[in-house]
């Protein structure tokens, strides 16, 4: 603690910070009123000037993104300065409280809302540990005028700590190289024997990314490329067990309670308990040719490398906590290994005519993958199953823009060669966003089959899954106020879950969701209120569990100390109505629907500070800040509750030389 202390600061004395870091999850637009990225097509002179004055700085560091330079769109993002959200450290709170966890940094996370299938083609299903790897469309390739250095530190409330560290260089004007570190740790919050339990680590995380991009001199080749590492593990706890008792009506939150999965000590102080983990390799490669105007080649190329793990060395100690145990029960683990090669291929274009644009593109996609699993039918037996498969895919994508800019008309339509399809259009506008998708996709790998000596399943008569969405959204603004209501409505095919056994089951038939929300921001002078609501109607409840209620809101006022200083002070509200929320099952990293607990029903707090000197940004903040006014604490997820009250501070530091 003492050389992190030091380590700010070190930070402190320095000059320069901002939010312009490679983060991973790449969660996108969470919800309406999400922040977006600014961007710029301006060129900023940059160097020295007469006086020797150094002026490099956010305007001279810019970044393109991978999506943009496939559609053609010459959109360059210059590094965030602003204070907006800087305290927001944790995952779930980058997401707008969209995502559900296990109460701590590093446990499990997946969507509160419906969340469709992004492409085609058969996955994994391992997807618990996501938003914690940098993921290679989200890549930022930067072109700086001159060395770009980014460290960040998160020291959170009870021990969840977070570290990043950007560089990216240009090695000439038209080549750039960089790369990003990620370390993060929390400790367990019950189940432990205090501060000095040498088991009390419960999440830890390594990621990293490396990129280059580079352009030919005539402008006709662009290369894009990264190669991303995860290493992720969680000590699993299983809830705490104290946690669920209920006498009548009272639910005991019990944070001093002992956890539902347990370990032994195994010699020289190490402690066996039930872990899972996952490991990502992955690789991409985009290439684009153009040989004449409004013609362009292109190609993805991706392999990847994954594999997820779970091992209870203790099963003869934790037998009441899972479902059913088939077989042997002194030992359980489940290794997932996953292969990818992947690549598209494809002509593209743009033609511009009086300001307006149209762009086109037609692909073809070949997938080639294997899962191989291996599983422990004994104390040393093991056996073992495979499934490999080649996909192919044809596919297309339409644009129009109009010369205003801001407006434009999007369509593309991808075709499974044997089965599937997406389908997906979208009109943007000053006024209003609107649009339809549609898209059957097979099954994940985990949900058509597992074998272990906790579950086993064979699912190879599940059929497509079909889901349907459309959205609107108006773009409302009067004076210093703007409003964003919106409508979503999704109808559901074939939908696949996890049981209350934890087990794959397909729903027979059809089922919607609708989805009303208003997003709004209010500016008056230094004071800022901007928020989110939903209001969730489902017509089933049996397969998918959604909160009907669902609130954000910020409070914010900024003041400016010695004309130098830059503060905001504000408050973080979030609400969930009662409903009973997914379970998780850690031996198959999925949440599954339970019936016995109804979780969140609170309003939670969080005090912030953002301050910032120059261009470097700071933040300190109480989180659950109301632990204890209404109710001793309570639960995000069955049997797992909300980390307690704690004091969490960070810094943001930039050198552009």
């Amino acid at each position: 603690m003492n050389r992190c202390i030091r380590l700010l600061v070190l930070f402190l004395s320095l000059a320069g910070a901002a939010w312009g870091q490679q983060i991973p999850g790449g969660f996108g637009n969470t919800g309406f009123g999400a922040t977006q990225p600014m961007s710029t097509t301006s060129n900023t002179p940059s160097g020295i000037d007469d006086s020797t004055k150094v002026i490099y700085g956010p305007t001279t560091t810019r970044y393109i993104l991978e999506d943009d330079i496939l559609n053609n769109r010459r959109t360059l993002y210059p590094v965030d300065t602003t204070m907006d959200e800087v305290h927001r450290f944790l995952y779930v709170q980058r997401s707008h409280n969209m995502y559900q966890d296990l109460g701590a940094l590093g446990t499990a996370m997946r969507p509160v809302f419906v969340a469709m299938p992004q492409q085609l083609g058969s996955q994994t299903g391992y997807n618990a540990y996501d938003a914690y790897a940098y993921q290679p469309l989200s890549v930022k390739y930067y072109n700086t005028k001159s060395p770009f250095t980014d460290m960040y530190v998160a020291l959170g409330g009870r021990n969840q700590n977070i570290l990043r560290f950007d560089f990216a260089q240009n090695i000439t004007s038209r080549w750039n190289v960089g790369f990003a570190v990620q370390r993060f740790t929390s400790q367990k919050q019950y189940g432990v024997g205090g501060t000095s339990d040498p088991n009390k680590l419960l999440a830890q995380n390594w990621s990293g990314v490396v990129h280059t991009n580079y352009r030919s001199k005539n402008e006709k080749y662009t290369l894009l490329a990264n190669f991303i590492n995860m290493n992720h593990s969680v000590d699993e706890q299983g809830g705490v067990l104290s946690g669920t008792a209920v006498t009548g009506e009272t639910i005991v939150y019990d944070y001093t309670g002992n956890s539902r999965l347990t370990g032994v000590t195994i010699g020289r102080g190490y402690f066996g308990s039930p872990n899972s983990s996952e490991i990502r390799n992955d690789y991409h490669i985009y290439q684009q040719y153009a040989p004449a105007e409004g013609i362009q080649f292109y190609d993805k190329l991706d392999y990847q490398r994954h594999k997820n793990f779970y091992q209870d060395t203790t099963l003869s100690l934790n037998v009441g906590f899972y479902p059913a145990v088939l077989g042997d029960s002194s030992k359980a683990f489940i290794d997932a290994r996953f292969r990818l090669l992947e690549n598209q291929f494809g002509l593209k274009g743009i033609f511009e005519r009086n300001g307006s644009a149209f762009n086109y593109r037609a692909y073809l996609r070949n997938r080639i993958y294997g899962q191989y699993t291996q599983y422990a039918t004994g104390v040393s037996r093991t056996n073992e199953y495979e499934t490999r498969r080649v996909e192919t895919f044809l596919g297309g994508w339409l644009g129009y823009y109009f010369p205003d800019s801001l407006s434009q008309i999007t369509a593309e339509a991808e075709y499974q060669v044997g089965g599937g399809y997406r389908l997906q259009g979208q009109l943007t506008s000053r006024l209003i966003t609107a649009g339809y998708s549609s898209i059957f996709v097979q099954p994940t790998l985990l949900q058509e089959r597992l074998q272990s000596n906790l579950f086993y399943w064979r699912n190879e008569n599940f059929n497509l899954r079909g889901y349907n969405h459309a959205f609107g959204k108006l773009n409302l603004r009067y004076r210093k106020l703007q409003l964003e209501p919106g409508l979503d409505y999704y109808l559901l095919t074939n939908y696949v879950y996890y049981d209350e056994k934890a087990i794959a089951r397909q729903a027979s038939g059809s089922f919607s969701v609708l989805q009303t929300g208003l997003g709004y921001r209010l500016e008056a002078g230094k004071f800022l209120a901007s928020g989110q609501a939903y209001y969730t109607l489902q017509s089933r409840r049996d397969y998918l569990r959604t909160p009907p209620i669902f609130v954000n809101a910020r409070f914010q006022y900024e003041v400016l100390y010695a004309k130098a200083l830059y503060i905001q002070v504000g408050v973080d509200l979030h609400y969930k109505s009662l409903y009973y929320a997914n379970a998780y099952m850690p031996a198959t990293q999925q949440f599954y629907i339970q019936n016995n607990q109804q979780v969140e029903g609170y309003l939670l707090a969080d005090l912030y500070a953002n301050l910032r000197v120059n261009r470097t940004r700071l933040f300190v903040k109480l989180t659950h800040a109301n632990q204890g006014v209404f109710q001793p604490g309570y639960f995000v997820t069955p049997n797992y509750l909300q980390m307690r009250r704690g004091f969490a501070f960070g810094v943001d530091w930039y050198l552009f030389d």
